[in-house]
């Protein structure tokens, strides 16, 4: 008996659709990566049981050796507030603090009430566990 099937298994393997979801996780992993924003000077940032991510309007980082910058330009402490008004000018708005762990908590306090004086949603970036 001479049996032969009519539909032939083609045994070449087509990647194209492995290619279009790698494609995608790309796409995907390249977006969500842009929306942490590193800051300007390297700080060694306190941790926390919780770590949200806000988005960052406006960012005050403080080193250890206490040098100050806003939105990555490097500011010096009497400078803050001037800078802090000009950014924040009559809208409702977001002050992410990096503070350097070792740095004294009266630094934290003094940008902090600063920032709320000017009517700004304050918080204090810090990194998980």
């Amino acid at each position: 008996m001479g049996l032969q099937a009519k539909n032939k298994v083609d045994p070449a393997f087509s990647m194209s659709s492995m290619t279009d979801i790698i494609f995608l996780l790309l796409i995907f992993f390249m977006l969500t990566s842009s929306f942490i924003t590193p800051s300007g000077l390297p700080v060694n940032l306190p941790s926390s049981e919780t770590s949200d991510i806000v988005m960052q309007e406006v960012t005050v980082t403080v080193t250890n050796d206490l040098k100050y910058s806003v939105n990555d330009k490097i500011v010096s402490r009497e400078q803050i507030k001037d800078e802090l008004t000009s950014l924040l000018k009559g809208k409702d708005s977001q002050v992410v603090l990096h503070i350097d762990k070792d740095v004294p908590v009266e630094y934290l306090v003094e940008i902090g009430g600063i920032a709320a004086g000017l009517e700004a949603n304050v918080s204090i970036a810090t990194k998980p566990f």
